[in-house]
């Protein structure tokens, strides 16, 4: 194929660039959606614990030649509620509870693992990802997670989001925090659970933050968070696709690097919140504050600030 875009569309002639295209696209979406609760809740600790903790499902599965993804979608919903029901009991923090199980669930998969001869391979397309081999029965099952994932969070936006900004105001509705904060979990869990083949477990909480993150620094509307989130999430995919097949890198981390850049991007030019562009939106605005303070003449003299209004001057130069 020639022309201009030749660059874009041929990686895509092949049958697993297809397919993978179609994976990271998913994931980019559902972790985009996700992603944004998990950062306005501030549980990216959570995150990064519920993919370790999930790991001896993945070990099971592979050593009982099954398929890793339901192995690693019944230990998420088995971690998650293990979760719930220890900090129920209000003697230990919900972080106490995630950081003992999150820690005791990798080294039993680390230790289930290592018990076999050849695992280097395995383990390496685990942590990494391994989106060039996703098959068609992956693509059916993400999908169909992914369906449940966003269709559930649909379903209950209202309770989600009272639940995720003003608990007190939620409580007072008459909703069940924990039961609310364990659906919350568990779609988590399955969030991580099927973007576990593309970025793989190491990389998996960056795709669930950075294009939150991102979107954070470009708008303040939840809903247009979420929207920015997930396309940020889906080209990011794309992109990172796009870099790995002619730089020869790893996959998931083309696709992290690509979610980082613009998240720097959005850090430095972002309007009205990023580093670069509110100090010239400062410096064309405000270019001299002491003379917008003291004007030549205002009725109170030569130089001298009036007695009207200062005040308000004052209060509107953004420090």
């Amino acid at each position: 194929m020639n022309g201009p875009f030749r660059w874009l569309i041929e990686p895509f002639t092949h049958a697993f660039m297809q397919h993978a295209l179609i994976a990271i696209v998913l994931v980019g979406v559902i972790c985009g959606v996700t992603g944004t609760f998990v950062t306005l809740r501030g549980l990216a600790f959570m995150g990064d614990a519920l993919t370790h903790a999930i790991f001896p499902g993945v070990v099971i599965a592979f050593l009982l030649g099954g398929n890793f993804l339901i192995g690693a979608l019944i230990a998420a919903v088995i971690v998650s509620l293990g979760i719930g029901v220890v900090s129920q009991s209000g003697r230990l923090s919900n972080d106490t509870t995630i950081g003992v199980l999150f820690a005791g669930g990798f080294a039993l998969g680390v230790a289930l693992i290592s018990a076999q001869r050849s695992y280097a391979r395995d383990v390496t397309s685990f942590l990494f990802g391994s989106i060039l081999g996703v098959s068609r029965a992956d693509l059916a099952l993400t999908t169909a997670v992914g369906v449940v994932v966003l269709g559930t969070m649909l379903l209950f936006r209202r309770e989600l989001i009272a639940v995720a900004f003003d608990r007190t105001f939620a409580a007072a509705m008459g909703l069940h925090l924990w039961r609310w904060d364990q659906l919350f979990l568990l779609l988590l869990s399955l969030a991580i659970v099927v973007s576990l083949q593309t970025v793989g477990n190491i990389l998996v909480l960056a795709m669930l933050v950075t294009p939150a993150a991102t979107a954070r620094l470009l708008t303040d509307r939840l809903p247009a968070m979420l929207t920015l989130s997930a396309a940020i999430g889906a080209a990011s995919g794309v992109f990172g696709l796009l870099a790995s097949y002619y730089l020869g890198v790893a996959s998931g981390a083309s696709v992290v690097l690509i979610a980082t850049a613009l998240f720097a991007l959005a850090f430095l030019f972002a309007p009205g919140a990023g580093v670069i562009s509110t100090r010239i939106a400062r410096a064309l605005h405000f270019g001299h504050p002491e003379r917008d303070l003291f004007p030549a003449d205002d009725g109170d003299g030569p130089g001298m600030p009036s007695s009207a209004g200062v005040d308000e001057r004052v209060s509107n130069i953004p420090y």
